[in-house]
């Protein structure tokens, strides 16, 4: 059976390239996880530990929630089917452009998806327009903040009103934060904070992007109607956290602090760098305040650049974009202008 690559990272049928089409931190692992998986690799002898206990304690540390609040999952994508086979919502509202899990995962159980286009003249931001789509009739909202692929930010202010709409109207908002730590002030858009005082709201987030862990597969949920949680769990499998991903999520979030500076740090002097030089480039850069560059250029760059070694994502195939739309990823200095040298020469 072959599988549609519908994301970016496609290393495996384009070897040797530069890969700016995952928006993975640039930092790298960190030594510290790479150092305990060295460590302890020898505990893949055993099951790994089914309730996820010493990880989930070190989450409620980083996230400031209960136990009871987190649910793990092999990447935010399980999490998402998890949510969809728990909820079984009939009708959803989805803003597009946006991840293409959430519509894989509404279509396994029959939702009918409501979309809510964002519309380019807007730059694709989310506004108080989706206030008036929010009503009794839907079962589920959406969002991700920030945006994938566009970068753009839902402020606490217009989240709030989101919030309070879908309680009021007895809609779940699903809340994908998977990005939210590149931010340059994480605490300002997340709503963590908010959990107790809204049963309705279910965040979810992933080690992939910002602990630069794609392979290992670990996510979480965080939500504070332990029903919820338990029935997305009675769709988990058994055992579905493994040793390694279990092992590296510990490490990771007891050396997070550091880590995180350096790459906020990080990101704030090279997104800005290259924002400026691709717009100088005449690119449109869009929203981009994560660690990823949204932008309108020249069709047939992606096939261009992966010619010339480059592989970055072609955003033709979200819904609500078309031909000519990008993102890239802020990787290291040196691939950095790497990039922008070869766009120079075009």
């Amino acid at each position: 059976m072959k599988k549609e690559q519908i994301h970016g990272g496609d290393i495996y049928r384009n070897p040797g390239v530069t890969d700016f089409s995952v928006n993975s931190n640039p930092l790298g692992v960190q030594k510290e996880v790479l150092s305990a998986l060295k460590e302890q690799l020898g505990k893949i002898a055993h099951y790994p530990d089914i309730k996820c206990e010493a990880l989930i304690r070190e989450i409620c540390r980083f996230e400031q929630v209960g136990e009871e609040q987190v649910l793990c999952g092999n990447g935010a994508a399980e999490l998402f089917f998890a949510a969809a086979f728990a909820l079984k919502p009939k009708h959803v509202l989805l803003p597009e452009p946006s991840f293409a899990e959430y519509e894989r995962s509404l279509r396994s159980v029959d939702a009918v998806i409501h979309e809510c286009v964002l519309r380019e003249e807007q730059d694709f931001l989310v506004t108080e327009e989706i206030l008036q789509a929010i009503t009794p009739e839907m079962d589920l909202l959406i969002l991700c903040n920030p945006n994938n692929p566009t970068g753009q930010v839902v402020e606490c202010p217009l989240l709030l009103k989101i919030l309070k709409r879908c309680k009021e109207a007895g809609v779940t908002l699903l809340l994908d934060e998977c990005f939210v730590d590149f931010l340059d002030h994480p605490d300002q858009a997340t709503m963590t904070g908010f959990l107790k005082e809204y049963p309705n709201l279910l965040i979810v987030k992933a080690f992939t992007k910002i602990f630069c862990m794609p392979g290992l597969r670990l996510g979480y949920a965080l939500c504070s109607d332990p029903g919820l949680l338990e029935e997305m769990d009675r769709f988990l499998q058994p055992w579905n956290v493994s040793v390694p991903a279990q092992i590296a999520g510990v490490a990771a979030m007891k050396n997070h602090k550091e880590y995180l500076e350096e790459t906020r740090m990080f990101l704030k002097e090279e997104r800005e760098k290259l924002r400026r030089q691709m717009e100088e480039l005449g690119d449109r850069v869009i929203g981009s305040r994560a660690n990823y560059l949204f932008f309108a250029s020249e069709k047939g760059l992606y096939e261009k650049a992966l010619e010339a070694g480059f592989l970055i994502r072609n955003c033709g195939n979200y819904r609500g974009l078309g031909e000519g739309y990008y993102r890239i990823a802020v990787r290291t200095k040196e691939e950095n202008e790497r990039w922008i040298a070869w766009r120079r020469g075009l």
